[in-house]
């Protein structure tokens, strides 16, 4: 078999060596394979060798070959460590922590790329990737350096994605806290390192020319003059080729891939200017810019630097929901002996021992002991919730007073936890519509901006020659629109952190730029407006029995049902140890059975009354008309007891009702309950606009008939299935934090503690950060618009437009962050 692209007649003479170029291993007679590397025909010794050795120069690895200073011992050790490392990731068991499938062929990786330093980087990476055969969607996120990748595995594999990245100058991981933190650790002391050195040459290069611009004609001879000039170019030279090499390295990419990035205008004025002062030295010129050139390079630099920093605190939050869970687990045998076990290992059913202190591993239930948990990272409340047998715990909330055992239910990627990750995941790696647009505005404005430079170096150099060159540089580095790009992205991923520890978790990128333009909220009833359960509120007792005996006897003979009603009277009731025997269930009646050697009923008035032998109780009437569900206890002789109960209000709802109509937006309440039911909550609540007995489609019709309005911006809360249809209608939609599965990946927004009052603070932060963004492209604009003609005029330096640039960039991340002191003052 000959190789592809190397014709038979020239095999033959392409090599003599008898040995594979590639591991070594002597060449049969028989066999043809070749491989050019380094300009010339290398002969393999079989097809594998040919594969792999093709593999390493198609991704851009020649330098392995050159570097080698043995051969390998195996065909396995043959492959560098880059390629071993892509070939890892195709692995099903190596691809669980970080793959999931969205369809029979359809895979999604989350990923984390090294070596995005600005939003042309971004798309850049979005683009080249999208390219690739059976990759259909790629989203990546600027702020935290996240990408999210979805492809047909039967067209492509996860490492030949990555090596399309590679090939255009980027690395691509598997997405893992750690790995995140390494990385932004490994860009910090990089940077730094450039900042360093660029501030250092600066500092002595200024020594050689401030002598020269101070003296006086005829005070400095052309001698010291030019051993000035010669001790500046060398100090120059590792600002330029280290400090500056980024920005000279992501220029060259750009223009290799025809198109134009950030650091396309700034690598033109660095190099120009670095060339001419070169040229000037040389043969003796009149003007030399080494001074501009390194301040320019050091408060470029510094001004990037600081921007990493902000940028990084911004989104660690973000990140920390990825290190919550711990590495181990104290799990329980059968005998109750405890060993520690990575977490990794748990399975559905283990016991599990947590201490106070202790971060809890898994979702479950408590099996033993009493405590309390702090779920503030979950769920955005600081207040402890106490737990005991019975009671739901969930991973990633931290065991605060007593130990505590508990039962697995969910691992992994069932967690609570994780579809957390996943929902936040989703929304870092959208982009809204103004990111979008701001990006594009950004790369029109480096075309326009390149044209402006061009024009006025040409128009300089015609009135001033020697003032054309560093106006010229002086426009392109001014006007680079780092700030522009940055205005968004960083207000958006510090919004969304701060919304996340306060309860509200947005899943949609577009959510937090629409939920600040709502003007019209809808509201389902139950399980949102209302807790969703059967709650006790009255208890009538009618024979001189005490309200808690009463309620000890009907929760005894309710322990065994699945109803909403048993479940209230059961939550209601104190502790007891009672049992009801020969229970019997009369469908849609009630319950019979004996307690303590007494017969009795609980259920409807009627079903109690006739076991009873008695009249319904005279009071039944006025209990009734008080509103909610009334059951009857009674025994074989008399009703001993009224229960009503209803699905109460939550607490905060008024309050949110109100903060809607005092800022102006509509309120609308949708609701499947009977009509009567809906219009006494609404009434209790204040809310004018409320519509009973709808059907899920009904409530989506009626959203429709408000979405006809052009300025109508609508808001859907719900929590239970019928609601998914009618959430994916809206403009924006926000789940229960308690609502079904379906509800909360069909809403945009989901309310972690299922705390109304957290939407209304949501939407306070929200048209905050709209501000800011605004503010951010405003300044952006302005600072753009207002530099540039001062720059053309010749008014401002080479280091001061450098310092404009980064002192741009920076103060947009800090306005930026000021959403951080909202999230403290808790609105």
């Amino acid at each position: 078999m000959n190789s592809p692209d190397l014709p038979v007649a020239d095999a033959a003479t392409a090599a003599s060596d008898s040995d594979c170029y590639h591991c070594g291993l002597p060449i049969p007679s028989d066999t043809h394979h070749y491989v050019r590397i380094d300009g010339a025909n290398r002969r393999m010794c079989c097809i594998g060798c040919e594969a792999v050795a093709r593999s390493i120069v198609d991704n851009g690895l020649e330098d392995y070959y050159r570097h080698r200073d043995a051969m390998p011992e195996s065909r396995r050790e043959a492959m560098p460590p880059e390629l071993q490392e892509l070939g890892l990731f195709d692995h099903p068991d190596f691809q669980k922590s970080f793959v999931r499938p969205v369809g029979e062929h359809e895979r999604e990786a989350s990923l984390i790329l090294e070596g995005i330093t600005c939003a042309a980087c971004v798309w850049l990476n979005e683009r080249h990737v999208a390219r690739q055969p059976g990759v259909s969607a790629v989203d990546i996120n600027y702020a935290t350096r996240r990408a999210r990748v979805r492809w047909d595995e039967r067209q492509i594999k996860l490492s030949d994605i990555l090596s399309a990245v590679a090939a255009i100058g980027y690395r691509a991981y598997p997405y893992d806290a750690e790995r995140s933190e390494q990385i932004a650790h490994r860009e910090r002391r990089s940077m730094l390192w450039r900042v360093f050195v660029a501030g250092f040459g600066m500092m002595q290069v200024m020594m050689y020319a401030v002598p020269v611009y101070i003296a006086r004609e005829g005070e400095m001879t052309a001698d010291i003059e030019a051993l000035m000039r010669w001790a500046s170019l060398l100090l120059t030279l590792p600002v330029v080729l280290y400090s500056a090499a980024p920005f000279f390295r992501r220029a060259w990419r750009d223009l290799r891939l025809r198109r134009l990035g950030m650091d396309v205008p700034v690598a033109l004025g660095v190099g120009s200017a670095f060339l001419a002062s070169l040229w000037a030295t040389l043969t003796n010129g009149p003007e030399v810019y080494y001074d501009s050139v390194t301040m320019f390079v050091f408060f470029l630099l510094g001004g990037r630097y600081l921007e990493m920093l902000a940028r990084q605190k911004a989104v660690r939050g973000v990140e920390e929901l990825g290190k919550v869970i711990p590495a181990f687990a104290e799990r329980l045998d059968s005998a109750g002996e405890s060993s520690r076990v990575p977490v990794s290992e748990l399975a559905v059913g283990d016991l599990v021992r947590v201490r106070p202190g202790e971060v809890i591993a898994a979702d479950g239930v408590v099996e033993d002991g009493r405590s309390d948990a702090n779920e503030a990272l979950l769920t955005g409340e600081s207040k402890p919730v106490s737990k005991t047998s019975g009671d739901p715990v969930t991973g990633g909330s931290i065991n605060i007073s007593s130990p505590l055992v508990f039962r697995v239910e969910q691992v992994g990627d069932a967690t609570r936890l994780a579809a957390i990750r996943r929902l936040m995941e989703r929304a870092a790696e959208e982009k809204p519509r103004v990111a979008t647009q701001s990006d594009r505005v950004a790369g029109i404005f480096i075309v326009l901006l390149l044209v402006l430079a061009a024009a006025t170096g040409i128009g300089w150099y015609l009135v001033e020659p020697q003032r054309a060159l560093w106006v010229f540089v002086s426009v392109l580095v001014v006007a680079c629109p780092c700030a522009l790009s940055l205005a968004t992205p960083t207000a958006l991923t510090v919004a969304t952190d701060v919304l996340a520890r306060t309860g509200v978790l947005v899943t949609r990128g577009h959510a937090v730029e629409t939920l600040a333009r709502v003007n019209h909220v809808l509201l389902d009833k139950t399980g949102t407006l209302t807790r969703g359960r059967m709650t006790l509120v009255e208890v009538v007792p009618l024979a001189g029995v005490a309200e808690q005996e009463v309620l000890r006897l009907a929760a005894a003979l309710e322990a065994g049902s699945e109803h909403p009603i048993a479940a209230g009277l059961r939550e209601a009731a104190p502790k007891s140890t009672s049992v009801a025997t020969e229970v019997m269930v009369e469908t849609g009646q009630g319950v019979g059975g004996v307690v303590d050697q007494q017969p009795l009923w609980v259920g409807r008035p009627d079903f109690v009354a006739g076991h009873a032998g008695v009249s319904l109780p005279s009071c039944l009437a006025e209990v009734e008309a008080r509103g909610g569900s009334v059951v009857a206890l009674g025994s074989a002789s008399e009703v001993l007891a009224l229960f009503r109960l209803a699905d109460v209000l939550r607490p905060e709802a008024p309050e949110l009702v109100r903060r809607l109509a005092d800022d102006g937006v509509e309120v609308s309440l949708l609701s499947g309950d009977a009509p009567t039911v809906v219009a006494a909550t609404a009434a209790a609540l204040g809310i004018e606009d409320a519509h009973g007995g709808m059907t899920p489609q009904g409530k989506q019709a009626y959203i429709v008939g408000l979405q006809q309005r052009p300025e109508a911006v609508v808001a859907m809360v719900g929590d239970g299935v019928n609601d998914a249809p009618v959430l994916a209608q809206a403009h924006v939609s926000v789940a229960m934090g308690g609502g079904t599965d379906l509800a909360r990946n069909q809403a945009d927004i989901v309310l972690l503690g299922e705390d109304l009052s957290a939407l209304a603070r949501g939407m306070v932060l929200a048209r905050q950060t709209l501000r800011i963004i605004r503010q951010n492209l405003w300044w952006s604009f302005i600072y753009n618009f207002t530099s540039v003609p001062l720059a053309m005029a010749g008014l401002v330096t080479p280091w001061m437009a450098g310092i404009g640039m980064a002192g741009s960039s920076l103060l947009v991340v800090l306005n930026a962050m000021r959403l951080q002191r909202g999230r403290r003052n808790r609105y």
